[in-house]
């Protein structure tokens, strides 16, 4: 291998003072297809070299890996992506390290130029591989509102990864919400596409910074499958996708820099993602300017044959990928390969669009360092602490910011109790670690399938936490039921622990939530309903604290229960941070980025409703305002909204508008406000949502303190796709409205557009900014 490469060293591709594009073009031209087709592939192998990758992929009856046989077989000629190295199996630092490095060494020396490959991890709760930090999931960060500080989270993640030789993370989700009942809630950052852009975006530039290639899932439409079955077709039109599921991508793209895309499992109107060019190569490349990789979702290549029946063979399915523009086959090899180099030999496919991906991976391997000469993964790793300090604090900020107190009429919380108090802690999700976890959490994705290896990490239950936070009361514990299936005799038990305490502490949540685990309704799961009904029966006043990835349906118990909290699967440090909020000694600033409904099958979709979507008023029987808006959230002081103003009763339609907001804490803690600003358009030439969020900012308020929020709206915030197909700004009137959620906005103001109609193009701004300005200002 050291002959092979040195006898290179002077090749141009290798020489860091040419610009990117020369040493791209002089490597490709020396190349054959054969090689260069290697480039668009991947490599998925187990714990053993040349094992199954199936034990840790997700829903193994539909993902069958092949990658068995000789690894130098496997990347004779190259290879472009070496995939999940760390995350297949439980490996510590030094071992995932060294299996990388030899991996490496054998993918350098099974090619003529000893070109490495580009190594990919999950990432979407963090480094997803053993004993690394398992932070909160995405919902829960999109509960923060917290840009500043997710960006910072993903720089420590991107950190993580680079230091053991990773190069590219799949996250984040960007896909917005439109069901609750679809699994995979708890990985998307919410049901509102300007919070999911600029929380996505946030997250891109700090993997980014990290020198990590972020990916953006699922391009486009996968979370508007019908049922909403996972993998199902999306039931949307054209400005569905246009105005709600595409902007969070623009916004991640142009003002986060991420570096790579990957597509949808879905069809949308019968084409699916992979197979889409309209999609990956008009819209994405032409009309948006992107110059990254695509890669493919795992295995939706040979997907395109076996499940949308588009292709007669996994031959053609990965003719018609590389032709709607797909560069890369994820997570293995499956219809590029040989099967694409017959293609384009037998001229079912140009070679040129082979050339155009093999130069995009070629220049991230440029731009990653690979082509070097120096050391593809590091040396010294002995100092690399994956669950260090500076990341468990992150992860304790940011569990401590997304919980919700969703309800506290009777002022129980926070818990003041007497010295020698009875606490009856309940549920099964207060004394299990894993319930704190989301679905990509390693511990929960790979490690059931290991037990022997124990979690990696230590992790407090919320049991412990409530002792720990109430040292001096006796605190009783009772299971009463599995999160899901299992018997109901608990159920007794918890009823008499409960009777016998002063306050009831009932945690539920989760077992149905995560990829593929779709649910007809949103009823607690299991038997978990019954234990609520018992436990709020009795005369102990009952906490109820929901732990989860999607909203379930409180509607039958938020009126008896003297409290209820939302916690969204908040990680290794949300046992502190649950306490924390119950106990006082944090004040809850979590706001929902998803509504809670009220009724199980009367799903309320999302606040994104036209007036006909959101009132009854006789015209049906079921009633879908939800229990608790999109944006709520309590704490445990008051905050009064002054004043709402616009600097200018108008504003031209290819301007902005300037929005001032004053808020008062008015109670006796400090306390953090998330300020929401809301659009609605109350005549347009197509029907708009009742309101829309196009603007945020969290606000820190000491007792008694006002401040001014000054947004800086673009008039792009109020466009929308009309009815000739075309984005545009109307002249007209949009009403303005601050508050503490979309279902409480004390305050309105109006602003005229004048002009022109305007068709904002690709470069419009995207993003509402924001000053912080004491009242005196």
């Amino acid at each position: 291998m050291t002959s092979l490469i040195n006898t290179q060293s002077d090749a141009p591709w290798r020489d860091r003072a040419l610009p990117v594009h020369d040493r791209v073009e002089a490597l490709l031209a020396a190349m054959t297809l054969e090689e260069k087709v290697a480039q668009l592939g991947s490599v998925w192998l187990g714990q053993d070299d040349g094992g199954s990758a199936t034990e840790s992929a997700p829903m193994p009856a539909v993902f069958t890996a092949s990658a068995t046989g000789d690894v130098d077989d496997l990347v004779r000629g190259g290879i472009g992506h070496l995939t999940r190295v760390f995350g297949t199996a439980p490996v510590t630092v030094a071992e995932g390290v060294e299996r990388l490095r030899t991996l490496q060494e054998r993918v350098v020396a099974g090619n003529r130029f000893g070109i490495p490959a580009i190594v990919h991890e999950e990432c979407l709760t963090g480094f997803a591989t053993y004993g690394a930090t398992a932070y909160p999931t995405p919902l829960a960060w999109a509960a923060t509102f917290d840009v500043a500080l997710v960006r910072e989270m993903a720089s420590a993640i991107g950190r993580d990864l680079r230091a053991v030789g990773v190069h590219q993370g799949l996250a984040p989700v960007l896909d917005v919400v439109r069901d609750y009942r679809w699994g995979r809630v708890e990985e998307t950052l919410g049901e509102d596409p300007y919070l999911v852009g600029q929380l996505g975006a946030a997250y891109v530039r700090g993997l980014e910074e990290a020198g990590i290639i972020t990916t953006l899932r699922h391009f486009a439409g996968y979370a508007t499958s019908r049922s909403p079955r996972n993998h199902a077709p999306a039931g949307i039109g054209p400005r569905e996708l246009a105005d709600v599921i595409l902007p969070p991508f623009e916004i991640a793209l142009r003002v986060g820099g991420a570096r790579s895309v990957m597509n949808s499992y879905t069809d949308v109107d019968g084409v699916p993602a992979a197979a889409n060019a309209q999609l990956l190569r008009r819209l994405l490349r032409e009309e948006w300017g992107f110059t990254g990789t695509v890669v493919a979702d795992y295995w939706a290549v040979p997907f395109l044959a076996s499940m949308h029946r588009i292709a007669a063979d996994e031959g053609q399915a990965g003719v018609l990928a590389l032709r709607a523009g797909i560069d890369v086959e994820l997570p293995e090899t499956r219809g590029y390969g040989v099967h694409l180099v017959e293609h384009v030999r037998a001229g079912d496919v140009e070679e040129s669009l082979v050339d155009e991906a093999v130069r995009r991976v070629l220049r991230q391997k440029v731009e990653l360092g690979l082509l070097d000469g120096g050391p593809v993964v590091p040396v010294a790793v002995d100092e690399v602490d994956l669950d260090s300090a500076d990341n468990r604090w992150l992860a304790r900020m940011i569990a401590e910011r997304s919980v919700v107190l969703l309800a506290n009429d009777r002022a129980t919380l926070p818990l003041r109790l007497r010295r020698r108090a009875r606490i009856a802690v309940l549920g099964p999700c207060a004394d299990d670690p894993l319930t704190l976890m989301g679905g990509y959490a390693f511990t929960n994705h790979v490690l059931h399938r290991n037990p022997e290896r124990g979690a990696g990490l230590l992790i407090a239950t919320i049991r412990q936490q409530v002792q720990a936070e109430y040292p001096q009361a006796t605190v009783h514990y009772a299971r009463g039921v599995e999160v899901s299936g299992g018997p109901a005799t608990g159920i007794a038990e918890a009823v008499r622990v409960a009777s016998l305490a002063d306050v009831a502490l009932l945690f539920v949540g989760d077992g149905t939530s995560g990829e593929g685990c779709d649910v007809p309704d949103l009823r607690l799961p299991g038997l978990q309903g019954r234990l609520v009904d018992a436990v709020l029966a009795t005369d102990t006043p009952t906490v109820l604290v929901v732990v989860s990835g999607r909203s379930y349906a409180l509607g039958e118990y938020a009126d008896r229960a003297a409290a209820v909290v939302q916690a969204f699967f908040p990680g290794v440090e949300g046992a502190s941070a649950v306490a924390g909020v119950l106990s006082g000694r944090v004040n809850p600033s979590g706001r929902l980025p998803v509504q809670v409904p009220r009724l199980p099958s009367v799903n309320p979709s999302t606040y994104l409703q036209p007036l006909l979507g959101a009132k009854t008023d006789g015209i049906s029987a079921l009633d879908p305002t939800p229990l608790f808006p999109f944006g709520h959230g309590l704490s445990y002081s008051t905050v009064r909204y002054e004043t709402l103003a616009t600097t200018d009763d108008e504003a031209p339609t290819t301007g902005s508008v300037e929005v001032r907001v004053t808020v008062r804490n008015s109670g006796h803690r400090p306390v953090d406000e998330v300020v929401q600003l809301y659009a609605s358009d109350p005549v347009a030439q197509v029907v708009r949502p009742l309101v829309q969020l196009v603007g945020f900012a969290r606000v820190a308020l000491e007792p008694g303190q006002a401040r001014v929020v000054l947004f800086d709206v673009p008039t792009d915030a109020f466009s929308f796709t009309g009815v000739d197909g075309r984005r545009v700004v109307e002249p007209g009137r949009i009403t303005l409205s601050t508050g503490p959620s979309a279902g409480h906005l004390p305050l309105h103001t109006e602003v005229w557009l004048v002009g022109e109609p305007v068709h904002p193009g690709h470069y419009r701004r995207l993003t509402t900014t924001h000053v912080l300005r004491h009242l005196d200002e």
